[in-house]
């Protein structure tokens, strides 16, 4: 390796929530996943891509250490089978293929079982990106700039430019590095006191939850409902939502309760999320599509089914910046319980772009996985053929049930 190594403990993840369901109903499931670099004009070089190379070897040469497991049984949603799991695992570099085949220069794929792909995504991608900004920029003069712009939104936190409620730093796996991610988190969370109507709560990275004692938060994400719901070739697609949340519930009951809306599109996820699953899940999450209009639409769900949407929460988590969760926060804050995960503009906010890199999951079970979200360009499915029958069974139900 050129640079020091990226990933030093396996607790940099937010995967764990997930990893738990998979581990004790999901076992046997197997999955590949696909690396995609959505920014056009970026290349990775042959350098870059040695050294994301080392850097994935020496990640996976870490264990948890026992304080780390330690941590992790003390979390209150967090079984004691699963941390004794844990105990046990370790990443398998042999489960990777990287080259070099695509336009940006980078090509990435993960196969193996679902518990230990699932754990790949988030690591992977902090190490791209660091690689990627170490290696092409000025990494110093970069790191400036993010120092500058994190103690001028800190500021506006303080003098209530900005009110955000209660807000979680999301940006591990988009992070310009280690060093920016952990000072976001620290100054952030030392500054709790002096904010007017904020509060920075936790972060996605249970490392950094760990070191600097705040929750550490990770939701349920699209390959959830995607596997759950597709992995199993005996299932009807469009009613992947329910299996989700069925397998959910069978694992946590009402703790650790915010459903993710928009794999299947929001208004077939509503097909499912009825009285029951409704009262147990404390809220709902916002990733794609108009947020405005999907939080109207939320509200007026709960209170169509006789639910107080004050004892919900509407968690947004798409691409959002002070100034989009200010308004939404202003907009929706005496209606309903309001929070915000925040990523890349907590993480990696600098002079340059940042990169809009992901990993998806593309196939369970030897079969197509796909998402068909409230946008259209967020589906990384291999098999238009997929794509079509799973929309044409979605349209099948929305207009016949």
């Amino acid at each position: 390796m050129k640079l020091p190594q990226i990933i030093n403990s396996l607790l940099e993840n937010d995967k764990f929530s997930m990893g738990q369901c998979i581990y004790h109903q999901f076992s046997a499931y197997k999955t590949t996943w696909t690396f995609k670099c959505r920014n056009t004009d970026v290349v990775f070089t042959t350098e870059m891509v040695e050294e994301i190379k080392a850097q994935i070897r020496a990640y996976c040469s870490l264990r948890f250490t026992e304080e780390e497991l330690n941590y992790l049984e003390n979390v209150k949603w967090i079984k004691g089978s699963y941390v004794d799991f844990l105990c046990l695992w370790q990443p398998r570099y042999e489960d990777f293929e990287i080259g070099t085949e695509a336009d940006c220069g980078l090509t990435i794929e993960t196969k193996g079982s679902w518990l230990n792909t699932s754990m790949y995504e988030i690591p992977t991608l902090a190490i791209v990106n660091e690689v990627f900004f170490r290696m092409n920029y000025d990494y110093d003069r970069l790191y400036a700039s993010f120092r500058e712009r994190l103690e001028d939104k800190i500021q506006k936190l303080v003098d209530g430019t900005y009110c955000l409620g209660n807000f979680s730093e999301f940006g591990l796996r988009r992070r310009l590095s280690a060093e920016a991610q952990e000072l976001a988190v620290q100054e952030l969370v030392a500054h709790n006191k002096d904010y007017q109507d904020s509060a920075c709560i936790g972060t996605s990275n249970v490392y950094l939850a760990k070191k600097w004692n705040v929750t550490p938060v990770g939701t349920m994400a699209h390959e959830w409902i995607m596997c759950t719901g597709q992995g199993n070739h005996k299932h009807n697609p469009a009613y992947s939502n329910w299996y989700a949340l069925d397998a959910w519930v069978r694992e946590y009951g009402v703790l650790n309760g915010i459903a993710l809306t928009d794999t299947i599109t929001t208004d077939c996820f509503l097909k499912d999320f009825q009285l029951t699953y409704a009262t147990l899940f404390s809220g709902v999450r916002h990733d794609s599509g108009d947020p405005i209009e999907w939080g109207e639409k939320m509200i007026n769900h709960y209170e169509s089914l006789g639910i107080n949407p004050k004892t919900k929460t509407l968690l947004f988590s798409d691409s959002l910046d002070f100034e989009r969760a200010d308004k939404l926060f202003r907009h929706f804050h005496d209606r309903v319980n309001v929070a915000f995960g925040i990523g890349t503009y907590l993480s990696n906010d600098t002079d340059v772009p940042a990169l809009n890199i992901v990993m998806k999951t593309t196939k369970c079970n030897g079969m197509d996985v796909a998402k068909v979200s409230d946008v259209e360009g967020k589906g990384m499915c291999k098999n238009p053929d997929y794509v079509d029958y799973l929309k044409r069974c979605i349209n099948w139900r929305m207009n016949h049930e």
